[in-house]
Formats: C-alpha cells, structure tokens, sequence
C-alpha cells in the first residue's frame, strides 16, 4: 500500500528562514537606496576664488640687445568648499597662467583630501615663463598698447566616496584678469565656476 513520505523536520523552518533574510537584504538595500539618495547624495564641490593681486612685476626695455624684459608674479587666493556628509579626495592638479590660450605659468596643487562640510584654502604662487610669453608676437602690441590680458585656469579632479560607490568630480574656475604694465597694477578680475559630476 502507498503512503505519503513524511515531510523532513525543518523543511519549513528553512523557508521561512531563507525568507526572512532576503526580506531584511531588500530592506538594508532600500535603505542604503534612500540614504545615498537623500542624506548622502553628492553635492557639488565648490571652488571661489578669494582674490587674485600682483605680486611682482618687471617691466623693462633693454635697448642694447633690442630686447623686452617683463615677469609677472602673481598671488592667487582660492578656497574650495566640500558640502557633502563625507570626504572629497582630490588629485594632483595644476593652476595655469595663460595668455591669448597658451600656457605661460604654472603651479602644482599636490593631492589630498577635504573633510566633510569643510573649506580648505591654497594660497598658489604663479610664476610667469618670459620666454613663452615673449615668443607670441601679439603680447608686443598688448604692451604697448598698455593692457596685456592674461587668464588664471584652475582644474580639480577627485572623488567622493559614498558606501560603496565612487562619484568623480571636477571643478574648474577660470579668471580674465587684465595686467596694465606702465602703472604696474591689476585690473578687471572676472571669474567663471563649472562643477562636473
């Protein structure tokens, strides 16, 4: 005669037990879910530009070798701010002196990282690179006609770790600034921010 094989002790337990983890798993996942969209979503690093003043300036005409000498030193002041709930670890980055779109300046922002809800300052030194400066054929006329335009660029590129995910983020501030050699001042600093995520 057929009779029904008895059901293995457990076998019900095991279900429930097994349900009763992937319910807590969906709900540890819709919680990381909510918090990294909501209390932990990425916000913007934001880079400013506190001031930017001349420093050094060397103007002259060497006539004997027909030649003209000008170096500039210029004083950069930025900050930049983190308001995310967690750190934002940045690279090495360059700040750049151009003129008319070439590079003709640079100093190293070396790596590191800003703590969350804090603003960190760099105090950068640009030092001008005469013989790229002078090789342009439009920075004699610029001279003379007493306004050399110049442009401050400087990139930052980092991450931000949220949980397990890693967001990059660039921010990048560009400054128009106008060098009047005979008076041996600064003029019309005009900046303009872009943040990347």
């Amino acid at each position: 005669m057929w009779s029904p094989s008895p059901r293995q002790p457990g076998g019900r337990k095991n279900r429930i037990c097994l349900w009763a983890t992937f319910l807590v798993m969906i709900i540890f996942g819709l919680l990381f879910l909510i918090l990294g969209l909501t209390v932990f979503k990425v916000k913007r690093p934001m880079m400013t530009v506190n001031s930017v003043a001349l420093q050094d300036l060397d103007f002259s005409l060497d006539i004997a070798r027909v030649r003209l000498l000008f170096n500039v030193t210029l004083d950069v002041d930025i900050s930049i701010k983190n308001p995310n709930k967690v750190g934002f670890k940045y690279t090495n980055s360059t700040a750049f002196l151009r003129y008319r779109g070439d590079d003709v300046g640079q100093v190293p922002i070396t790596a590191g990282k800003i703590g969350a809800r804090h603003t960190r300052s760099f105090n950068l030194t640009l030092s001008l690179m005469a013989d790229r400066l002078l090789a342009n054929s439009t920075f004699y006329s610029d001279v003379f006609s007493g306004t050399v335009p110049f442009q401050n660029y400087i990139r930052v590129a980092g991450k931000v770790r949220i949980l397990f995910f890693s967001i990059h983020v660039v921010t990048y501030t560009t400054c128009d600034l106008d060098i009047h050699p005979a008076y041996r001042n600064l003029s019309n600093p005009k900046c303009h921010y872009k943040t990347k995520l």
